[in-house]
């Protein structure tokens, strides 16, 4: 398995995602980042979080034979312990990550996407995409109050705080959505596969910041992203959501929650 891998920081921030790849597993998390004015609990924070369980977690995925979801758990419960004493990991808005996993053993390509990173995957000329769209059909008014805001205004400040809140009470709960945060159990609620290796021509993760060259500007879809990822590489996609992100700073054109995402791939050749 070869990978080609970027991981960009939105523009004046600190980089929330991570990535990690060998030969044989590539992880990609996506760190869920405060709304301004908001405290995490945590006095390690977000970066710190996903640097410490994307790295347990591509160990265990690396060493072990277990599902990945087993791995994910191993990984998510070492991460809480690691600062269980000195911050309140069980709080809702205790730092947690999207994630997503592929792991090559033998003729098998196995696979977890928990929360919404995005796995590519061309299998014998049929490119799928797999999400967890979980978090999208909770606290809709919430985020219809967001929408309806002035970018950069009081209101919208306000407005944020407000959907963070609702969307980090329902985390990790039935009828909710799943994360990888303090409880390992969330792991289980992961979507997971398994395919034949040899029919896999490339494959891709991507964090939400990532996938929004389809997801919210519509530039293509996850065919065309798969095929600009084969004859480009990430840095040239990277580039051109950049592009889309600075063409509308007012956010009106399409609206989101924030102008610039931290954004992440990794590209997969087998």
């Amino acid at each position: 398995m070869r990978v080609r891998q970027v991981s960009c920081a939105r523009p004046h921030g600190a980089n929330e995602d991570f990535v990690l790849s060998s030969p044989t597993v590539v992880v990609v998390l996506d760190g869920a980042g405060m709304a301004p004015g908001m405290e995490s609990g945590c006095s390690h924070g977000v970066a710190w979080y996903v640097e410490q369980l994307g790295t347990r977690l591509h160990a265990e995925a690396a060493r072990r034979e277990s599902p990945l979801a087993e791995c994910l758990a191993v990984a998510i419960e070492f991460t809480a312990g690691l600062h269980r004493d000195t911050c309140a990991v069980d709080d809702p808005l205790s730092p947690s990550a999207t994630v997503a996993i592929a792991r090559v053993r033998g003729d098998l390509f196995e696979w977890l996407v928990l929360g919404d990173c995005t796995l590519l995957v061309n299998n014998s000329g049929i490119v799928t995409a797999t999400t967890d769209d979980r978090l999208a059909l909770v606290a809709s008014q919430a985020r219809e109050a967001l929408a309806a805001t002035t970018p950069g205004s009081a209101a919208q400040r306000a407005a944020h705080q407000a959907l963070v809140s609702e969307e980090r009470g329902l985390r990790n709960t039935p009828g909710g959505y799943w994360v990888a945060a303090a409880d390992p159990a969330a792991a289980s609620q992961a979507l997971t596969g398994v395919e034949s290796a040899s029919d896999i021509q490339a494959a891709a993760l991507l964090t939400d910041g990532a996938a929004r060259l389809v997801t919210t500007f519509d530039a293509t879809d996850w065919r065309g992203c798969l095929d600009q990822l084969t004859r480009n590489g990430p840095d040239d996609m990277i580039r051109h959501v950049r592009e889309a992100e600075r063409s509308d700073p007012d956010l009106s054109r399409w609206p989101r929650s924030k102008q610039h995402d931290d954004a992440t791939i990794a590209y997969i050749c087998l």
